[in-house]
């Protein structure tokens, strides 16, 4: 796939988590997620942190299989943690369970710094989480 295909897919998943926010906006208190975290979900490309044979459905809104019986969590649920966290620019964000580094990498487009910590030391942790800023 090509970088255009992939901010194709970006683009559609950014209105999939609109759509998902408005929808649930009763039980959150709120019909739009705060502009910051849209903006850094926009920017992450997290198809650079799916297996390669899984990049096609990156932007899926699905949780996907990463190894070790884990998943990466689908891009929605992503976007409303982390909306839920309201993150200002200058706090530290400790990420424990880095897993791939897509939700580190989402939280250091946020936070001053993001330290992060896998919970399995044979997990292949993505080389992004540190240098995600």
């Amino acid at each position: 796939m090509s970088a255009k295909d992939f901010e194709i897919l970006r683009q559609h998943m950014l209105v999939e988590i609109s759509a998902g926010t408005f929808h649930v906006s009763d039980v959150i208190g709120k019909a739009a997620l705060d502009e910051r975290v849209m903006a850094a979900m926009g920017k992450v490309p997290r198809h650079e942190f799916v297996p390669v044979e899984l990049q096609p459905y990156a932007y899926a809104n699905i949780p996907l299989p990463i190894g070790f019986e884990k998943t990466i969590s689908q891009p929605f649920i992503v976007a409303l943690m982390t909306d839920l966290l309201d993150i200002g620019a200058e706090e530290t964000v400790l990420e424990i369970g880095t897993g791939l580094g897509y939700q580190a990498a989402i939280l250091a487009q946020l936070a001053r710094k993001v330290p992060a910590c896998p919970m399995r030391s044979n997990s292949s942790s993505s080389k992004r989480t540190a240098t995600a800023r």
